[in-house]
C-alpha cells in the first residue's frame, strides 16, 4: 500500500515502507532496470553469486568503499541522486588509479525505516546512471536493516593488461609528477554545503543562495572519475611510473607515492591548478585556496608520475598539468613557493585543512 509520508518520502512522491516488499522484492524493485553490457559478465543478479570470466593475459583488480551517514555524507543537502552516483564514482577512480577499465559492481546497502522505497529508488537511479557512464555492470549486492542511518558499501571489478598496472610506490627519480584536473573544488563546495546548512539551521526560512557556486557543488556531490585520463594513456601507449587518486588531499597522496622511503617529490606552487571558483569561495572563508588543495580531499583526480619520455607525448593536453618531479629521497618531500623557496610538505590531508581554518 502506498501512502504519502512527507517525513519519510523522497520529496512529495508516494511513500511505501521497505517492509512491504521484503529483501528480496526490495532488490527485485531496486534491480529490474539493470541490463549487463560487459562481454566479461555471465551472470548478474539473480543467483547466489554472480560469475565473471576474466580476459586473457589480464589482471582481475578489485577493490571496495564504504560510505556512511553523517561520517562520508549528510541527507540534509545530499540529494540521492547524486549520492548513488558519487558512490559509484569513488569505486571506479580506484580501478582508474591502478591504470585499469572498470567492469562490474556490488551494492550493499543498509537502511533505517526512514527510507521509503521510493526514496532508496533514487538513489539506485544514480548508480544506474553511472553505471552507463562508465560502461560498468551492477551484478549483486545485498540490503539489511540499519539503526544508524545509511551506509553503503560498494565493491568494484576491473581489468588490467599485466604489464600496464600501475601501483602507487613504484615512480622513479626524475620522473614528472602530473595530476589531472584542477583541485581543492570538492573542499570548497562542501564548505559552502555545511554554511547554507548552518544559515538553515539558524533560520528555517531561509533560502541559501548558491548562484556563482556549481562548478564546486557538483565537484563535491557527483565527483566524475577520470577514466577519460585512462583512456589517453591507452590510446597514446603510455604506462604511468606510478599512480593513485586524490581522495584524502594532494599532500597526503604525494607521501604515499614516496613511502617506500627510496624518493622524494618537490611540488611547485605556481603549477597547482585551482578553479577561480575555489578561489572564491577561500576569499570568502578567509583562508588559503592552496589549503584546499594540499589538504581538502575528495576531488579523486589522478595523480601520477610519467617518465619524461612519455611526459613529451601529451604535455600538451589540457586533461592534466605537470605540478613537480621526482627526486633522490635526500631532497626530502618538498613544497616550492613562487619565489622558488622549499618548505617541507608534511601529509596534512583533511586534519590539516582543519587546523588553518
Amino acid at each position: 500500500m502506498e501512502t504519502e509520508n512527507p517525513a519519510g518520502s523522497y520529496g512529495k512522491q508516494a511513500y511505501t515502507q521497505v517492509g512491504k516488499l521484503g529483501e528480496f522484492g526490495l532488490i527485485k524493485r531496486l534491480t529490474e532496470k539493470i541490463i549487463l553490457k560487459q562481454p566479461s559478465s555471465i551472470k548478474g543478479i539473480g543467483d547466489d553469486a554472480a560469475v565473471i570470466e576474466p580476459g586473457k593475459d589480464e589482471v582481475i583488480l578489485f577493490s571496495t568503499d564504504m560510505l556512511a551517514e553523517g561520517i562520508h555524507f549528510d541527507l540534509t543537502y545530499t540529494p540521492l541522486q547524486h549520492l548513488g552516483y558519487k558512490a559509484v564514482s569513488v569505486n571506479v577512480s580506484d580501478i582508474c588509479a591502478m591504470n585499469g577499465i572498470p567492469t562490474q559492481i556490488t551494492v550493499s546497502i543498509g537502511v533505517s525505516n526512514q527510507f521509503s522505497v521510493e526514496a532508496l529508488e533514487e538513489l539506485y537511479k544514480g548508480m544506474r546512471f553511472a553505471c552507463e557512464e562508465y560502461g560498468i555492470d551492477l551484478v549483486g549486492g545485498d540490503t539489511i536493516s540499519s539503526h544508524s542511518g545509511m551506509v553503503i558499501s560498494i565493491s568494484i571489478l576491473g581489468r588490467a593488461k599485466k604489464e600496464e598496472v600501475t601501483y602507487r610506490n613504484t615512480a622513479q627519480v626524475d620522473d614528472i609528477v602530473c595530476v589531472s584536473g584542477d583541485l581543492g573544488a570538492a573542499c570548497a563546495g562542501l564548505l559552502v554545503l555545511n554554511r547554507g546548512k548552518e544559515m538553515f539551521n539558524n533560520d528555517p526560512e531561509a533560502k541559501p543562495d548558491l548562484t556563482g557556486y556549481e562548478y564546486v557543488l557538483k565537484r563535491q556531490l557527483m565527483p566524475q572519475a577520470r577514466v577519460d585520463i585512462i583512456g589517453l594513456f591507452k590510446t597514446e601507449h603510455i604506462v604511468p611510473t606510478a599512480m593513485i587518486d586524490i581522495s584524502d588531499g594532494l599532500s597526503s597522496e604525494v607521501h604515499h607515492l614516496c613511502e617506500d622511503g627510496k624518493i622524494a617529490c618537490i611540488i611547485d606552487e605556481e603549477r597547482i591548478p585551482i578553479n577561480d571558483v575555489v578561489k572564491k569561495v577561500a576569499d570568502e572563508f578567509k583562508t588559503s585556496p592552496m589549503a584546499y588543495a594540499l589538504s581538502g580531499g575528495e576531488d579523486y583526480e589522478l595523480l601520477f608520475t610519467l617518465s619524461k619520455k612519455d611526459f613529451e607525448k601529451i604535455k600538451n593536453s589540457d586533461k592534466l598539468k605537470r605540478i613537480g618531479e621526482i627526486v633522490t629521497a635526500s631532497h626530502g618531500i618538498s613544497f616550492r613557493d613562487r619565489a622558488g623557496k622549499l618548505h617541507p610538505l608534511s601529509a596534512k590531508g583533511w586534519d590539516g585543512l582543519q587546523g588553518e581554518n
